[in-house]
């Protein structure tokens, strides 16, 4: 997916400044696609600039002038035509695997606390997915839908049972080198 497709979709529903849509990111899509303030203004004036999105300044005369982004009938037929292309499944590269792959050369000790603090990393985690549908109500006026929420929440769904699944993975290792499963030479 696209940062691209991600603001077109947010500017479907309403138009916003690179502020607004930084606040939905991080209340919504954070748990699969976080995105930073200037990824955000880049990818506006991106989008400004092949006509998928139009800026509007609006005069605020206690505050600088808001930079308000609209979607376009170009950007609506390029996020339609996006949302119903397939897109491909991305190989993940994860630093932690070949960390793992390579642990064979660290003791018991040192390899424990990197499990340890990884699954203690994913349980924060899953704290904060509890959060996020009282978050992303605050954004139901955008929906024109229920159908559109309960799209929402399964992007969620795939997120915590993605980090459960590797949740339970991280404590089975951890107790396998704790029984001393774990061949030491």
């Amino acid at each position: 997916m696209s940062l691209e497709h991600a603001i077109l979709g947010f500017l479907n529903y309403r138009a916003l400044t690179g502020y607004d849509l930084k606040k939905i990111f991080d209340t919504s899509v954070r748990h699969f696609w976080p995105a930073d303030q200037s990824q955000i203004y880049r990818t506006l004036n991106r989008l400004a600039e092949k006509g998928l999105a139009e800026m509007e300044t609006v005069e605020q005369t206690d505050r600088p002038d808001r930079k308000v982004y609209h979607i376009t009938e170009l950007g609506k037929e390029e996020l339609q035509q996006w949302l119903r292309t397939p897109q491909p499944t991305e190989k993940p590269r994860v630093a932690a695997l070949i960390q793992i792959f390579f642990a064979g050369q660290l003791s018991d000790e040192e390899v424990l606390a990197i499990f340890e603090k990884a699954a203690k990393e994913v349980r924060a985690g899953l704290a904060q997915y509890d959060l996020i549908p009282e978050e992303m109500e605050a954004y139901s006026e955008y929906m024109q839908s229920p159908r559109e929420f309960a799209f929402w929440m399964l992007t969620l769904e795939a997120g915590k049972t993605s980090a459960r699944a590797h949740l339970e993975w991280l404590e089975s290792v951890i107790e396998r080198i704790r029984n001393g499963e774990i061949p030491q030479e």
